[in-house]
């Protein structure tokens, strides 16, 4: 049976909380939690589940988006049509970045904001992201592009920022000209 989370609405203050590390290996519950969390991002992107459970798409899910204050993210990444990988890290860093910075073009969305939030997000277009995965053990993942995105924006959330506090209020929008937008 598909139970929809309950993810915090952005005007939760925990929201803006930085997170703890988690500890590890992962207790069995937030193990079932992870579990969950990759299902409903799965469903999100397939258009036949998206509408059947009323799901806002997404790829991406902290556990600060459920009022669990500590450093777990979620990422599953539509590689090719219906094909996902799944991504998570316990007590991520961004151990490297490109020096070369992009924007999703049609600007980022996040399940904890239920607006459309206008503006471009600079990000580094390449990342490094080391921690470690449900039971401990060391990961590295190497991310470019949309992913790589998507690994800065979750681990954002761990440090209590939403991505519209990244958007340049004199300057939210950028041209094909000044940066690549994907």
């Amino acid at each position: 049976m598909f139970k929809k989370l309950d993810i915090l609405d952005e005007k939760d203050n925990r929201l803006r909380k930085v997170s703890v590390d988690a500890k590890l290996p992962l207790s069995d519950e937030y193990k079932a939690l992870v579990e969950r969390i990759i299902t409903e991002l799965t469903y999100s992107q397939i258009e036949e589940y998206e509408k059947k459970y009323n799901l806002r798409p997404g790829m991406g899910l902290a556990f600060p988006q459920l009022g669990i204050n500590e450093r777990v993210i979620v990422i599953v990444h539509e590689y090719d049509d219906g094909k996902f990988d799944n991504y998570v890290v316990v007590n991520p860093k961004i151990t490297s970045s490109s020096n070369e910075l992009i924007a999703a073009e049609a600007g980022e969305g996040c399940l904890s904001v239920n607006r459309n939030v206008e503006g471009h997000i600079l990000r580094y277009a390449r990342v490094t992201v080391e921690g470690y995965d449900v039971d401990g053990n060391k990961i590295k993942i190497r991310a470019r592009e949309e992913l790589a995105i998507a690994f800065q924006h979750e681990i954002d959330h761990l440090n209590g920022i939403l991505f519209y506090d990244r958007i340049d209020k004199n300057k939210p929008f950028y041209s094909e000209d000044e940066i690549r937008l994907i």
